[in-house]
C-alpha cells in the first residue's frame, strides 16, 4: 500500500491575499479598539480603515465581537495541546492548573502570535464591555466540548455517559474567567493573568483534585 503524502504546497496567491485581508482587518480593529474603545467602534470604521466594504468584512467575520475574540481560538488550541501533553498520572486539576498558567504566560509574553499589548487590550475590553463579555462567554461555551473531550480522555471517562468531565471543564473555564476578572481588579493585586490563574486553580486543586 502506498502512503498518502499530505499536500504541502504553499498557499496560492488568492489564499495569501485573503489571509492578508483578514490580518489587516484584525490590525485595524484593535487599533480602533485601543483608540475609541470596543463599544464605540463600528464595523464600517474597521472596514474603511482597510479600504474594503462592510460586505467584505462580513466575508471574514460575523461581527466585531468575532474579530475581538479571534485570539480565544488560539488560546484554546494552546490549552488543548499543552493539556494533552501533561503526564498521564498527573491529577486533572493539577494538569489544568499548570496548563492554564503556561498558556497565560505565553499569551502575556507574545508567544502565541499576538502581542502582549493586544492580549491585554482584549482582557480589558472584555471586562469593560458587557456586549463583548457576553460574546466571550458564548464563544467559550461553544468550544467547551473540545476541552471536555480532552479532559474525559485523561480521566478515562466517557463524556456521553458521565457528567464529571463536563463539570471539570465548566469549572475550569469559570475559574479562568474569574482569574481574568481578578487580574483586572486593582483591589485583587494580581499583576499578571498567569498569577491570577495560578491562584484560582490552586483553590480548585485543593478541593477538587482527582485522577
Amino acid at each position: 500500500m502506498t502512503a498518502t503524502v499530505p499536500d504541502a504546497r504553499p498557499p496560492g496567491r488568492r489564499e495569501r491575499k485573503k489571509q492578508r485581508t483578514r490580518e489587516a482587518l484584525v490590525d485595524a480593529a484593535f487599533a480602533l479598539f485601543a483608540e475609541k474603545g470596543f463599544d464605540a467602534t463600528t464595523v464600517e470604521e474597521i472596514a474603511d480603515a482597510v479600504d474594503v466594504s462592510s460586505r467584505t468584512f462580513f466575508r471574514y467575520f460575523a461581527s466585531k465581537e468575532d474579530v475581538a475574540l479571534t485570539f480565544q481560538d488560539e488560546q484554546l488550541r494552546a490549552v488543548l495541546t499543552v493539556l494533552a501533553e501533561r503526564p498521564a498520572d498527573e491529577p486533572i486539576m493539577t494538569a489544568l492548573r499548570r496548563t492554564v498558567v503556561q498558556v497565560a504566560r505565553a499569551c502575556e509574553s507574545g508567544e502565541l502570535g499576538f502581542t502582549p499589548e493586544r492580549f491585554q487590550c482584549l482582557i480589558t475590553m472584555t471586562a469593560d464591555s458587557p456586549a463583548l463579555s457576553a460574546g466571550s462567554l458564548e464563544h467559550t461555551q461553544r468550544k467547551q466540548t473540545l476541552l471536555t473531550e480532552v479532559i474525559a480522555e485523561r480521566m478515562g471517562l466517557d463524556p456521553a455517559t458521565d457528567m464529571r468531565p463536563h463539570i471539570v471543564a465548566a469549572t475550569a473555564t469559570g475559574a479562568f474567567r474569574t482569574a481574568a476578572e481578578a487580574h483586572n481588579s486593582p483591589s485583587m493585586g494580581y499583576p499578571s493573568l498567569a498569577e491570577a490563574a495560578d491562584a484560582a486553580f490552586a483553590i480548585l486543586e485543593q478541593d477538587l483534585n482527582t485522577r
